[in-house]
Parts: structure tokens; C-alpha cells; sequence
């Protein structure tokens, strides 16, 4: 009943968000919130929605397992990395994109190379919201079924069903007022839960001291390539992602852009101290602690810890957080998702002379659309944190360099992106998508770090076509938004 409670809140407090501003009814309102969001809420919205349910059990996962060299806490890279992206992408990214009254993050895509072109690098920024929000789901149906017993498809369907609804009634206003309850939940929750479960592990001081003996040692040789490869994977990689840039264009303004994007990467580094905790937890504890012997999968150490360590109630309260941080960022990827099929390839493709009326109709059946394929995802997938790492993956080969080239390269064209993408996207396949079950099909050697070399190979070759086709297809100068908004219906 308690959980029942908890997600009936999030829906009524989601609607009524939506429902605040219901005169300004706009696509800019549906996508952006009307562009004022206050910087507090801003800054809220941006930190829950990284601090997912993959962001937790993900974290909590590579810490407990120390079973190989490449395990444990120092391979658990994705907090401090993300709060770095966040930071990179106050200092140079968001006040140009804002500063420019973008709406989605290809945009600038659209002005310099065509509609063609950003409707071709809407796929792999399409495939990364997906699978986001299908490892969050994942993360959620893993918890559900360990604490509360819940089928993984009941507690997938039920949590995407209640996420995707109060996003299609109010759009980016809708999701940003519920991350703000949402966040506060994952605190008290987790907060509440830790010090039952470091009781029953013996206390902080002797986790810490247990954990610290167990931790295989700083990766040396061709393991350090691995690690520096991943750790740019998700600081460079986490930058250029609708989910982020749809909070930094629904900024009132560009100092408002920057600034919460270094609040957020301040709260994303902290939001992951609970998970390293749980997962040291899980990893020190007597085998006396665990009633059914430890889990036999990593990913379900998050659980665990809750239903074991812990008593019945406050192990609701845990997975209320849990709850609470699958859908602060479920619901954010899906919106951002629809936005930029909407605004980026429906509206200048498909339906140039659509109305605002039109393109808010389509949003909502957007989300509806994105929304079911990642719940259809999630009820297949495997460990959450090898998705959550190909959500980047993808991402950080092909959009990172495109995004450093269209902002900053006056001299960037056409042709010269469509090169680059070819490159990433075949050195980045030609090493394997184990997740996919995708063998690799060039010789990269053992540990070879080939995700930064497809990234950097691709960021070479726009710059080089751009260079040597300049006469052929002139570099178009980078403007405001190429369309004005529609008027409204």
C-alpha cells in the first residue's frame, strides 16, 4: 500500500504541475516549460535525472563486486564522471547553445548542415534515450521482484505506465517539479535505510576497513587504457544528450544555463555516496547476515541489502527511493526523446507548415511511442550496468565530435559530418557490442581503447572533409533556430 501511496503522489503532483500553466498552451511550454524554470527547481531536475534508478544499482553493483582486477570501487567511474560531464558542459556547451534559443540539442545541426543531416543523428541520440531509460526500468523491476516479491514485468509496466502518463498531460513542467519530490524521496529513503544496513554489517568503521583489503588495487598497463577509455566514455559522453541540453534550454536565461549545470554536477557526485555505501556493504557483510546466501548476480546487490540488512519497513522506504530515481529519469529521456523527433525531424521534414496545435499532438504521441519501446527493452535486457555503459557508448563515438564541430569549428560542413559519422560509427562497431551480442570484427588488440579512438578518428575526419570540400559545400554560419516557432492554432 505504501508503494501504491508513493506513485499515486507522483502522479497527482506531475499532473497538477502540468496543469499550472494551463493557458500557455505551446510546444514551448509542452518542451521547455516556457523557458523559465527557476534555477533552484533547474538545478533539481537536472541532478534527479541522472541520479536514476541505473545511476544507483548500477554504482552499488560494480562496487560490491571485487571478485576480478577489474572490479570494485575504482571502476565504478560512472558518478565522478557524470558530475565532471555536467561541469564540462556548464563551462563550454550550455551558454552557446542557450545563449543561441536552441530547442533541442540538434538544432545546431539543422542550421549548419540541413534537416537531412540532423534527422540522420537523431538515431543514435534516439537509441541512447531508449536505452537509458530501459536500464533505469531494469534497475527497478530488479528491486521490486527481490524486496516485494512483484513480477519484473508488473513493476516495469506499472512504474513506465504511471511515468509515461504525467509526462503526456504537462510535458518538461510536469517531469521538473516531480524530479524535485523525487530527489527528496531518494534522500530521505536511502538516508533512512543505510544506517540499519551498516548495523547489520558491523558499522561504518569496520565496512570501510573490510571493503579497503578487499578492493583489487589502480589498474597498471593495458588495463589503464581500459579505465582512461571508460572514464572518457562518460565525462565526454555524457555531454551531448537532449535530457541534458532540454534543461539547459528551458533556462531563463544563459548564466542561469551555466550555473546549474555546476550545482547538478556537485549533486550528482553526491547522490552517489549512498550506492558506494551499499555496495561496500553488501561486499563486507558476514555471511551470517544474508538468510539465502549472497546474491548470485552483482546487480541485484541494491536489493539485497535492502530486503536483508535492513527491517521490512524501512526496506519499503529503500525501494520507495529506488522508485522515486527510475522515474526522475525515465520520464525526463522519454520527453526528450519525443521533443526531438518532433521539433527536429517531424517539423522541418515531414510537416514544415505543421501548427503548434499539430506538433503538441505529436509530442504526446511520441512519448507514448518512445515510452512503450523502452519498457519493450527493458523486459529483455540483461546487466544494467553494461547497458547503461553502451547508452554512452554510441553517443560518445558519434555525437560527442559533431557537437564539438558544429559549436565551435566555423569551418565545419556537410559533407565533412557525414564523413565523421561513417568513420565513428564503423571503428566504434568494428569493435563489438557485447551487450547486443554483437562480436567485434576488426583486430583491435586486448584492451585496445577503441571508443576514443573512434571518437577522436571521427573528429579528425570532419575536420579534414570540411577542410578539403569547403569549395563544394560552402560551411553554413551557425544562427539562431533555422525555423520560427509555429503560430499557435
Amino acid at each position: 500500500m505504501s508503494i501504491a501511496g508513493f506513485y499515486l503522489l507522483i502522479f497527482v503532483v506531475g499532473v497538477w504541475a502540468g496543469r499550472r500553466r494551463s493557458g500557455d498552451k505551446t510546444t514551448c511550454e509542452l518542451l521547455l516549460a516556457g523557458r523559465n524554470v527557476p534555477f533552484f527547481v533547474g538545478a533539481l531536475t537536472m541532478t534527479a535525472t541522472w541520479v536514476g534508478g541505473g545511476y544507483l544499482n548500477g554504482t552499488a553493483e560494480y562496487v560490491y563486486d571485487v571478485s576480478g582486477p577489474q572490479k570494485g570501487l575504482l571502476w565504478a567511474q560512472a558518478p565522478w564522471c557524470y558530475a565532471l560531464s555536467l561541469v564540462i558542459g556548464g563551462l563550454f556547451f550550455a551558454g552557446p547553445m542557450r545563449r543561441l534559443g536552441y530547442t533541442t540539442l540538434l538544432d545546431p545541426f539543422n542550421v549548419r548542415y540541413g534537416k537531412a543531416v540532423a534527422a540522420g543523428l537523431f538515431l543514435p541520440a534516439l537509441a541512447g534515450e531508449v536505452f537509458w531509460s530501459a536500464a533505469i526500468l531494469v534497475a527497478l523491476g530488479t528491486t521490486f521482484s527481490v524486496v516485494l516479491g512483484v513480477p519484473l514485468p508488473t513493476s516495469i509496466l506499472i512504474s513506465a505506465a504511471i511515468a509515461i502518463a504525467y509526462t503526456v498531460v504537462g510535458g518538461l513542467r510536469s517531469v521538473a517539479y516531480t524530479d524535485v519530490l523525487q530527489l527528496a524521496c531518494i534522500l530521505i529513503g536511502l538516508g533512512i535505510a543505510i544506517p540499519f544496513a551498516l548495523s547489520s554489517a558491523g558499522g561504518l568503521e569496520n565496512v570501510a576497513t573490510r571493503y579497503a583489503r578487499l578492493m583489487p588495487s589502480f589498474p597498471t598497463g593495458r588495463a589503464l587504457w581500459t579505465w582512461c577509455d571508460m572514464a572518457l566514455l562518460l565525462i565526454l559522453g555524457g555531454i551531448p544528450w537532449q535530457v541534458y541540453f532540454q534543461r539547459v534550454l528551458a533556462s531563463p536565461d544563459e548564466k542561469t544555463a551555466v550555473r546549474l549545470s555546476f550545482v547538478a554536477g556537485i549533486g550528482c557526485a553526491l547522490m552517489a555516496i549512498p550506492a558506494v555505501i551499499i555496495g561496500a556493504i553488501g561486499a563486507t557483510a558476514p555471511a551470517s547476515a544474508w538468510p539465502v546466501g549472497p546474491p548470485e548476480n552483482p546487480s541485484l546487490i541494491l536489493p539485497y541489502v535492502l530486503q536483508y540488512l535492513t527491517n521490512p519497513v524501512v526496506a519499503i522506504v529503500g525501494l520507495s527511493a529506488v522508485a522515486a530515481a527510475v522515474m526522475s529519469s525515465v520520464d525526463s529521456s522519454i520527453l526528450s526523446a519525443a521533443s526531438m523527433f518532433t521539433w527536429s525531424v517531424y517539423r522541418p521534414l515531414l510537416r514544415p507548415q505543421a501548427g503548434d496545435l499539430e506538433l503538441r499532438r505529436v509530442v504526446r504521441a511520441a512519448i507514448l511511442v518512445v515510452g512503450a519501446a523502452a519498457t519493450a527493452l527493458a523486459l529483455t535486457v540483461g546487466s544494467v550496468y553494461e547497458l547503461w555503459f553502451l547508452c554512452a557508448d554510441f553517443v560518445y563515438a558519434i555525437l560527442f565530435p559533431q557537437l564539438v564541430t558544429v559549436l565551435f569549428d566555423r569551418r565545419s560542413n556537410r559533407l565533412g559530418a557525414i564523413a565523421g559519422a561513417a568513420v565513428s560509427l564503423m571503428l566504434r562497431l568494428g569493435g563489438g557490442v557485447a551487450a547486443l551480442g554483437r562480436p567485434p570484427f576488426l583486430p583491435y588488440p586486448a584492451d585496445f581503447p577503441f571508443r576514443t579512438v573512434a571518437m577522436l578518428s571521427g573528429l579528425v575526419v570532419i575536420l579534414l572533409v570540411s577542410r578539403m570540400t569547403a569549395r563544394i559545400d560552402s560551411p553554413r554560419p551557425l544562427t539562431g533556430d533555422a525555423q520560427s516557432s509555429p503560430s499557435p492554432e
